[in-house]
């Protein structure tokens, strides 16, 4: 049974995530039933990845609002999904087609909207959006 298969622990620390690859599995495994809610949002004030170019870390937030269909990402599951980045070289606005593509991948919302917020570095913010579906 692979790690995705057996599921997230329901208590204690989380194990480290490889890639965000394999955490894009709990996602999707991890997601639950929808119930009858219009929209959801989630935010993620703590985010980190490292530049591309120079190696240091990138700090910002990620919020993700959607639309259910069938299924809504669990928060725990999404904690470990973005902890996956932290060692990942990537830029803003790959992060945001990432991530919402991620999102996609695992319960395939009506409309999606992914913004990557990136703290002040070198007296330049970055903000990023990504939208998936049509109203």
């Amino acid at each position: 049974m692979t790690p995705h298969e057996r599921g997230l622990p329901r208590a204690g620390p989380l194990p480290r995530p490889t890639n965000p690859v394999e955490a894009r599995e709990f996602l999707k495994g991890e997601a639950f039933p929808a119930p009858d809610v219009q929209s959801v949002t989630l935010t993620a004030t703590e985010f980190t990845s490292i530049c591309p170019r120079t190696g240091q870390p990138d700090f910002g937030s990620v919020i993700i609002e959607y639309t259910p269909r069938e299924r809504c990402i669990e928060s725990k599951a999404l904690k470990f999904y973005l902890w996956s980045y932290r060692d990942e070289g990537a830029f803003c606005e790959s992060l945001a087609a990432r991530i919402a593509d991620d999102i996609v991948y695992a319960i395939h919302p009506k409309v999606l909207r992914v913004q990557v917020n990136q703290n002040v570095r070198g007296g330049i913010a970055l903000l990023a959006v990504a939208q998936r579906g049509a109203e």
